[in-house]
């Protein structure tokens, strides 16, 4: 995703200063494509850069990179703009957000509700949330990058939506492999089975997205199962913390954590078919 955002800012003319990565192998070779510096630590990033973009795995990562000691984002920070666009706890955006201040830098959450291939077109969903001024500051840029930019509130709201938003997503996308897996073993062709969903009340975004590459295996990765169950565990989070019980959400967690746990965590999310054709794996639908 940071790799085809950056792409996207370069066609629209900004000049991109330096790339990081953990990976850094993928820094280089980016880095070589973009013409900026590939940046062997953190705080290098922050000072050849006026606005930095952060897209990073979990809670963890984004600690470690605004960590208070070390290599670390706020070394010398001072008016400096993040904009953090991964998809992780809204504690941890407040968190950040009151240690970017004070450094004497701004942060603005803009979670992505898109695709890579949104990223590399400038057709993201963006979700953002901080100060408003903050937000007024970034439109400029993000709208480069999104086709809606939504304003939602102060930090950590633009999280609690977007989490809602994979609970919901990730929760649809078990719902249609298991409506497809059923009907393959009552012998129905997927075809037919798809386009009578497509225009009934079954209908969903998923299954433009994902019916077909479950019907056909096709589980190259645009959002990993790993996301999905790491994403579906924010939300239950959020909803113990206020003791709801959410059982959909965790049945879809339960699945995307057996994902993981076969090694299959890194197909897409549409991989969770495997579990439920019957034939496809070890654990599928032939075991109930």
């Amino acid at each position: 995703m940071g790799a085809n955002m950056a792409r996207r800012l370069k066609d629209r003319q900004f000049h991109i200063t330096a790339v990081y990565d953990t990976n850094r192998s993928a820094a280089t070779s980016l880095a070589a494509e973009l013409g900026c510096a590939a940046a062997q630590d953190l705080s290098e990033v922050t000072a050849a850069s006026d606005v930095i973009f952060t897209v990073v795995t979990d809670d963890k990562a984004m600690r470690n990179i605004f960590a208070e000691s070390g290599d670390n984002l706020l070394i010398n920070a001072r008016g400096k703009l993040f904009i953090n666009c991964a998809t992780i706890s809204p504690q941890v955006h407040v968190d950040v957000e009151k240690l970017a201040k004070k450094a004497g830098a701004q942060t603005l959450e803009a979670c992505m509700a898109s695709s890579i291939t949104q990223a590399r077109e400038g057709k993201l969903y963006l979700m953002c949330g901080g100060r408003e001024e903050t937000f007024r500051k970034a439109e400029p840029i993000l709208k480069e990058l999104g086709s809606v930019v939504r304003y939602i509130g102060k930090s950590g709201e633009a999280a609690k939506v977007k989490a809602l938003v994979n609970m919901v997503m990730n929760i649809n996308t078990a719902g249609l492999a298991e409506g497809l897996a059923l009907g393959a073993a009552l012998g129905l062709d997927l075809n037919m089975l798809r386009a009578v969903f497509s225009q009934t009340g079954a209908n969903s975004r998923v299954l433009e997205t994902d019916g077909e590459d479950m019907q056909n295996r096709e589980h190259s990765c645009f959002f990993s199962a790993a996301h999905a169950a790491k994403d579906s565990g924010i939300a239950l989070e959020l909803g113990r913390s206020l003791g709801l019980d959410l059982p959909l959400a965790r049945a879809t967690r339960e699945q995307y954590d057996r994902m993981v746990a076969e090694g299959l965590g890194e197909l897409d999310k549409s991989g969770i078919a495997e579990l439920t054709f019957k034939d496809r794996h070890k654990h599928s639908g032939n075991r109930v």
